[in-house]
């Protein structure tokens, strides 16, 4: 039988965790992929775009004219044409020295020039060049999360493909009853941070079965899922020093404690804890950080509002807090123990550092939004 593992004589403060991961870590390279998969992701640098539409274009149908040659035209002084108009559709050029479309009603074509019975004003049912997209404005900026919006820039000026930093993420998950759930529910946020999800379940909870599942080669990050605490079927803590090196292993983190950290190679590795609070705490203080490096993200924004309450914590551990917005100030919803109502119901999240004793009711606290 498996002897149970031992956590480390101290717990290792989150900061400096944290830190360990990031060391030495670069974002990835960019890649290029369609439209349709980019969504969500984290845009890399790009070409400006050109100017959209290129040229004037008709808003609407009508006659197109210069509008100067109309000046005191009116239904009741009808103004003759020295030229035929000529006959626009929305989103046809403008001919060369027209400024201006104007409805059909608005022209009577009994004579054969026909004639105006109304003035407009240059610009007048026309969309000028670079309405749309202005020249030189980025699709989506560097660093930023592709959305619907930016798509929309994309697809508008013609394009089928954008340049994104998509890490690749591979999550082990440990055999276990609530591993698989919390397992999807990692995949599943780790999607929408914008990473490249691949989920293999070990063959066992022995340390064999899950050191043949770390395959750090095809990855970019690697998670398990499961198996991080000190009971006797407890071994991803023991498969990751066969496969690599253990940085951490014990965090000054509630909850979360039981999570790990480490590398295989240059591959930083995250152990989460299978329940899912823990696994959650462990997955926005380490690993949310770690993929945002690798992705060029920029830093994730935050809302500063007073607390409606006092927040205690205890001094040494890192806490988690859950926040939900009402009336202009943060409510603590949960501090430490989250229930998995408490998650689904959080508008925002803060860590109380380790050394700190908690916040006074009305200070100012800066919460991490869950709903970006």
């Amino acid at each position: 039988m498996t002897p149970p593992q031992r956590l480390s004589a101290s717990l290792t403060p989150l900061d400096v965790a944290l830190a360990a991961l990031l060391q030495d870590l670069a974002p990835v390279a960019p890649i290029e992929i369609p439209l349709a998969e980019a969504l969500g992701c984290i845009a890399a640098e790009m070409p400006p775009l050109k100017a959209h539409p290129p040229h004037d274009i008709a808003a609407t149908d009508g006659w197109a004219l210069r509008a100067r040659d109309l000046v005191g035209a009116s239904s009741y002084s009808p103004l003759p044409l020295a030229v035929s108009p000529i006959w626009v559709e929305a989103g046809d050029a403008m001919p060369e020295a027209c400024d201006c479309v104007i409805d059909s009603d608005v022209v009577d074509q009994a004579s054969p020039l026909g004639q105006v019975l109304a003035e407009a004003i240059p610009g007048q049912g026309v969309r000028r060049a670079g309405s749309y997209i202005a020249g030189g404005t980025a699709v989506v900026e560097a660093g930023q999360r592709v959305l619907p919006r930016g798509l929309l820039m994309a697809r508008a000026a013609g394009m089928e493909r954008l340049l994104v930093r998509r890490p690749r993420l591979r999550v082990v998950n440990i055999p276990a009853t609530t591993g698989a759930v919390t397992a999807q529910l990692v995949a599943e946020s780790a999607r929408k941070a914008g990473a490249d999800v691949v989920c293999v379940e070990a063959a066992g909870r022995d340390p064999e079965s899950i050191a043949k599942a770390l395959d750090a080669e095809s990855c970019d990050l690697l998670l398990t899922i499961g198996g991080s605490g000190v009971g006797r079927t407890d071994a991803s803590v023991t498969a990751l020093a066969q496969r690599g090196k253990i940085i951490a292993h014990g965090l000054a983190l509630q909850p979360g404690r039981t999570s790990a950290v480490g590398r295989i190679g240059k591959i930083p590795v995250v152990t989460l804890p299978g329940a899912p609070d823990q696994a959650f705490a462990a997955w926005w203080t380490l690993t949310l950080p770690v993929l945002d490096r690798l992705s060029g993200r920029r830093p994730r924004k935050t809302l500063s509002l007073p607390l409606a309450r006092k927040i205690a914590s205890g001094v040494g551990i890192a806490e988690i807090v859950l926040l939900e917005r009402k009336q202009g100030a943060w409510i603590p919803l949960a501090v430490g123990d989250l229930s998995l109502e408490m998650i689904a119901r959080a508008e925002a999240w803060l860590a109380i550092p380790g050394g700190s004793e908690g916040f006074a009711a009305g200070a100012p606290v800066d919460g991490y939004m869950l709903r970006d």
